[in-house]
């Protein structure tokens, strides 16, 4: 079980696909306090979570980062951070290590500079973010390259993942764009579904013959064409959110995911763990009865699920049929 906390809508980037819509120096008021953030981290523990990625905006930005991940790890928390990684040097690194963070994520949509940068609307981004990945992985800290997918570089995020694997990075999951935030203003960057298909499984192929671990995000269909390419994945189910992940909001309330913008329930109102138990929405997504269309009649529903931010996205209900299924015979 895996949770994400998007602990500020602050960020030195104002990156164009952008679910949070987060950008530089925005009011901070609502974020919860670190007081806040430990009895949010006790809940996180005691539902029965793993894993806790400490996102954003940008997690570096908050002064208790490092207090909070040490926190977390001292519960048995897996502490991790999601990152544009342009804060990372040296020093970052170690004190994220000596702060027992275990992994970090950190984003890189290109290996051309010049299309990384503009994507990120900050000259000088990619050359940062380099630099803190190596720094990340000169530490021993283990790091997974997370690249939103579109139609400007899905042809190289095989590339990215020789390169990635090339300096000893650990994983690589490729995140498809969902749109929700910024990313609803460059709805044409994203994949059609043949597209969508075609790069899927070229990935899954590629896991065959690299060390790293590959993960289509925001693609639960890749379990299937997994499974029919006879492949034993180590992920349970292709779209966790509401079964074995959600997300918390930077004022405490919590989602499905960051790409679903549904309001479950809010940890200054009542614990994490009583929501993540009690709340109708999540059992509601843990009952596979009531989804609908292809998805609620699918044999494959206990491996795929289909995207709920993409059902919610297309259709304004996230039990809807993911209209990315590839069930269907494909045009083109």
């Amino acid at each position: 079980m895996i949770i994400s906390w998007n602990m500020t809508k602050n960020c030195n980037l104002y990156c164009k696909h952008c679910y949070r819509d987060a950008g530089p120096n925005l009011d901070s008021n609502d974020e919860l306090s670190t007081e806040e953030g430990k009895e949010l981290i006790r809940g996180i523990h005691k539902a029965g979570f793993k894993i806790l990625i400490f996102s954003g905006g940008e997690p570096l930005l908050r002064d208790d980062i490092y207090e909070l991940t040490e926190y977390a790890s001292s519960l048995g928390l897996i502490s991790g951070i999601g990152t544009n990684g342009t804060l990372i040097d040296e020093k970052v690194a170690k004190k994220l290590k000596e702060s027992k963070v275990r992994a970090v994520a950190i984003s890189l949509d290109s290996l051309d500079e010049e299309k990384h940068d503009e994507f990120r609307q900050v000259k000088g981004s990619f050359k940062k973010t380099i630099d803190g990945i190596k720094a990340c992985i000169e530490v021993g800290l283990k790091v997974q390259i997370n690249t939103t997918v579109t139609k400007s570089n899905y042809e190289e995020v095989i590339q990215i993942t020789d390169y990635i694997s090339s300096l000893g990075g650990h994983s690589h999951h490729p995140f498809f764009l969902i749109e929700v935030g910024r990313a609803k203003e460059i709805g044409s960057y994203g994949l059609n579904k043949k597209e969508y298909k075609d790069i899927i499984n070229k990935i899954l192929d590629k896991q065959k013959d690299t060390h790293i671990e590959l993960k289509p995000t925001c693609a639960p269909q890749f379990m299937v064409e997994a499974k029919n390419k006879g492949m034993n994945m180590r992920f349970s189910r292709g779209c966790i959110a509401g079964i074995k992940y959600c997300c918390i909001l930077p004022n405490g309330d919590v989602h499905i995911c960051p790409y679903l913008p549904i309001k479950v329930g809010s940890v200054r109102e009542e614990s994490f763990d009583y929501i993540w138990k009690n709340s109708e929405i999540f059992n509601k997504l843990r009952n596979y009865k009531e989804y609908n269309g292809n998805c609620g009649n699918c044999e494959n529903i206990n491996i795929c699920g289909g995207c709920r931010a993409r059902a919610y996205s297309s259709s304004g209900n996230y039990m809807n049929e993911d209209v990315f299924c590839l069930k269907e015979k494909i045009d083109g």
